[in-house]
């Protein structure tokens, strides 16, 4: 039975256009894959299937060896974390109360178990949050917000964490410290998925990258496959030179 995710022939129509076009994937290890593409090309979308957030969509999508839309909310929240690119909430609520909401899945009551709180205070040592956990989340910078959602999912305890552009608010360090966090979890047998737009990111940390272009996969390999000018040229329509780091990792340098 697969661990994690099994993705054949996956449409996904919004009305008359089409988005996702006929996706099979085989996720079934820990690590991090990341989702690149150019804007339209369905990667939200994908993650938002995978999340069980989109609906209908056409062909199969296992998770555990389950058709996710036969999967119990509960079970599969504990199960699979979403973190979307941005939260809005309209109430007073504070970033520890934000985070707390994370334990949902596991709550049978009114009040919360002593785990509960141990998982909100790791999680958000981890993200560097705590220092605002008392602050009014309406309050904090949408950089701040993003480490709160991300602390949220972690106190969640999932399997799997899927990411829409985990640091589109973030300052370099917090980009930097966000996706050495997500690659220490790849190492205690989490599944990473993140949809990003930077490439070299994604280069730089991910154990596999997912292209798509125009709702179809186009590549779908390790960094030193996938990062190559002529892949670029085509899904991107810009020139790059690729360099290597000490690590042997692509590097992209674009052309003027």
């Amino acid at each position: 039975m697969s661990r994690f995710y099994q993705l054949s022939g996956v449409s996904f129509s919004y009305g008359i256009s089409e988005v996702l076009r006929g996706i099979t994937l085989s996720l079934d290890e820990p690590g991090m894959v990341a989702i690149a593409g150019p804007n339209g090309a369905g990667k939200s979308t994908l993650l938002g299937v995978m999340a069980g957030l989109r609906a209908p969509y056409r062909g199969v999508c296992n998770y555990g060896g389950r058709e996710l839309r036969k999967w119990p909310r509960q079970s599969f929240a504990r199960e699979v974390a979403f973190v979307p690119q941005s939260l809005k909430l309209e109430f007073p609520f504070t970033a520890e109360q934000v985070v707390l909401m994370g334990r949902t899945p596991y709550c049978d009551g009114l009040f919360e178990a002593p785990e509960d709180h141990a998982a909100v205070e790791e999680a958000m040592r981890v993200t560097d949050t705590l220092a605002f956990r008392n602050r009014d989340f309406r309050s904090l910078s949408g950089g701040e917000r993003q480490r709160v959602v991300l602390a949220s999912a972690l106190a969640q305890s999932p399997r799997v964490l899927l990411l829409d552009e985990p640091t589109t608010f973030l300052d370099l360090q917090h980009q930097l410290a966000t996706y050495r966090l997500l690659k220490d979890l790849c190492r205690q047998e989490l599944l990473v998925i993140t949809v990003t737009h930077d490439l070299n990111l994604a280069a730089g940390f991910a154990d596999r990258i997912v292209l798509l272009d125009k709702g179809s996969v186009v590549a779908d390999a390790p960094p030193a496959e996938v990062i190559e000018p002529a892949m670029i040229r085509q899904v991107f329509g810009v020139e790059t030179e690729i360099r290597r780091t000490h690590g042997g990792r692509p590097w992209i340098e674009y052309g003027a």
